[in-house]
């Protein structure tokens, strides 16, 4: 008997990361009018040892937010002397074997990891909502009127409504898309970026939240997308 193959509906866009190769704002056309790229920060363990970061499996949002401090992409360009962000980040995707290899910049990787060490600094995250500022936009977005979000799933073929107040006091903030209840507001992450997106359908509320929040990053313009480092 031949096996029955299942194919899953796709995703409503609302509640999920653009797809690759497509400019984000043509994959979210007619959900979300603007949409803000903010940078994950580098980590610098200020009253936690270093090497503690890196094995204690206990160590949760809370934790980080305690005991390290944010180092931006501006500040990390000046610390290294590499030029741009976009060279930056394909530094950060080379490290992480993120790239097709005609797109990649090894002497770029070696100079992060190497910056990394020289000041004891962790590399950004990718693929996971940053601890360092998820409490900062969550606290945000909770200004603009919303108590609640639902939190799903890469896919979201699962999703959960969390009341605001609970995910900011809450310790583990893993891969996952939250949205608002009527999809005007979305934040997510690339499985593979150092970066996460704020999208909705209000550029005055966006902009609101990223000047509150003091992001790091850019909007994004019609040709922008998730790898849009390699696209120029």
């Amino acid at each position: 008997m031949e096996e029955e193959v299942r194919h899953l509906p796709p995703p409503h866009r609302y509640a999920v990361c653009s797809y690759v190769d497509v400019p984000i704002k043509s994959f979210y056309q007619d959900i979300f009018s603007e949409v803000f790229i903010f940078f994950h920060p580098f980590i610098k363990p200020v009253t936690l040892p270093l090497e503690q970061y890196f094995s204690d499996p206990r160590l949760g949002k809370h934790e980080i937010i305690r005991h390290c401090e944010a180092v931006g992409w501006q500040e990390f360009l000046l610390l290294s002397g590499i030029k741009s962000v976009r060279q930056l980040d394909i530094g950060l995707r080379t490290g992480i074997s993120g790239l097709k290899e005609k797109y990649t910049d090894e002497q770029l990787a070696e100079r992060v990891f190497a910056v990394c060490a020289e000041h004891r600094l962790v590399p950004p995250t990718e693929g996971f909502l940053p601890e360092l500022l998820i409490n900062d936009v969550l606290g945000a977005v909770k200004k603009e009127g919303y108590e609640w979000l639902w939190v799903g799933d890469e896919f979201c073929t699962e999703r959960k409504l969390e009341y605001i107040d609970d995910l900011i006091t809450g310790d583990m903030m893993e891969r996952n898309n939250l949205f608002t209840h009527e999809q005007s507001l979305l934040i997510t992450t690339h499985w593979d970026s150092h970066f996460s997106m704020i999208c909705s359908n209000d550029g005055k509320r966006l902009e609101r939240i990223v000047q509150n929040c003091n992001l790091e990053g850019f909007y994004c313009d019609d040709r922008t997308e998730i790898y849009w480092s390699v696209r120029n």
